[in-house]
């Protein structure tokens, strides 16, 4: 029986890593790793480690803004992630191997808002560009209203996309029939695939703080179920559609939240199908303590539990809430990104 990360894998779950750390690449795809996915905290933190400065230096010049370095280090940082699981999708035929590039988070900063329709053309035009010239690029939008709204077009262009910040099986339907609908529209099923990230543990927080009344069996649980029922339903609804390539879910937001979870509660009971996206950090502790997995992630609790959650958490109130919440780490991270590259800049350049 295999243990660590090989458990994870033979009981049906693929991992991608949640980095685009090039030695991190090589190292986690030889653990059997199989995509990666980018934000700008990860480019952040990478440029603020200094192992980049030369590639920096190399594509800044007095004509180039902080922001649009900031994108140009995102671009090669990603291309590099590519061209290690380029062979690993040209295996699997488009099935896997992929890199998510993350459209310009700026985009839903409520500090400067942006007209709503302005919001969803930026979305179409960045995702063609970002998109061009790529074989295994997944281009990441977010399921805010406008990002919903730019879904069709993008897939409709023929874009491979990954629907992330997903909170609510309402969210998850609207993405996916926007993908559908666009992806028929453009043709060439036999190539389509597409992801759909739910962000699992950031529910049990909100649950914990509004529904306080939930009982021992369902508090801090709500997050998994959620996650797997969406599951579920994505595996339902594409079950009769007769496609070469899975269209799948990402489980993201897996970390440890509570005292009494384990250090891998969340990727343990969402072991067994579709896709984990784990740090670093995550993956080598999975890989040291050497535990075994098994195919939870179709398994879900008893009735009272399914009843309760349907009968307390409000999930329209629960969506408007994280998604208010996490729109603002959506846009700060990258404000933030911007800043690292002038301070290093500066250092750099004595400038």
């Amino acid at each position: 029986m295999a243990n660590g990360i090989a458990s994870l894998i033979e009981c049906g779950s693929k991992i991608w890593l949640d980095s685009v750390d090039p030695e991190q690449v090589v190292k986690n795809k030889a653990l059997g790793i199989t995509g990666a996915t980018s934000n700008p905290s990860i480019i952040a933190g990478l440029i603020e480690s200094g192992r980049f400065d030369d590639i920096l230096l190399s594509l800044a010049d007095e004509t180039v803004s902080d922001e649009d370095l900031a994108w140009r280090m995102t671009d090669h940082l990603v291309r590099s992630a590519q061209a290690q699981f380029l062979d690993t999708w040209k295996q699997t035929r488009g099935n896997d191997g992929w890199v998510s590039f993350e459209l310009d988070p700026l985009l839903e900063d409520a500090a400067n808002p942006i007209p709503h329709e302005q919001r969803v053309a930026r979305y179409i035009a960045l995702g063609k560009q970002w998109a061009v010239g790529h074989e295994n690029r997944m281009i990441k939008v977010p399921a805010t209203p406008a990002g919903l709204d730019a879904l069709e077009e993008l897939a409709a262009a023929g874009l491979t996309l990954n629907v992330t910040l997903i909170f609510s099986p309402r969210q998850y339907r609207a993405a996916r029939d926007a993908v559908w609908r666009g992806r028929q529209r453009y043709g060439q099923l036999d190539t389509f695939k597409s992801v759909y990230s739910i962000f699992v543990s950031r529910v049990d927080i909100y649950t914990g703080d509004q529904a306080t009344d939930l009982c021992e069996a369902t508090q801090g649980r709500v997050g998994v179920i959620n996650a797997k029922q969406i599951g579920i339903e994505n595996a339902w609804f594409w079950a009769d559609k007769d496609l070469a390539l899975q269209q799948e879910m990402i489980f993201a937001s897996t970390g440890k939240k509570l005292d009494w979870q384990a250090e891998d509660y969340y990727i343990g009971e969402l072991a067994g199908s579709d896709i984990l996206t784990n740090p670093p950090a995550t993956n080598a502790a999975i890989e040291s303590a050497q535990g075994s997995y098994s195919a939870l992630s179709r398994q879900l609790p008893g009735t009272e539990v399914i009843d309760e959650i349907s009968q307390k958490i409000d999930m329209a109130q629960l969506e408007a809430s994280l998604m208010a919440e996490g729109t603002a780490k959506f846009a700060d991270p990258h404000k933030s990104l911007i800043q690292t590259i002038a301070h290093k800049r500066g250092a750099l350049t004595g400038a």
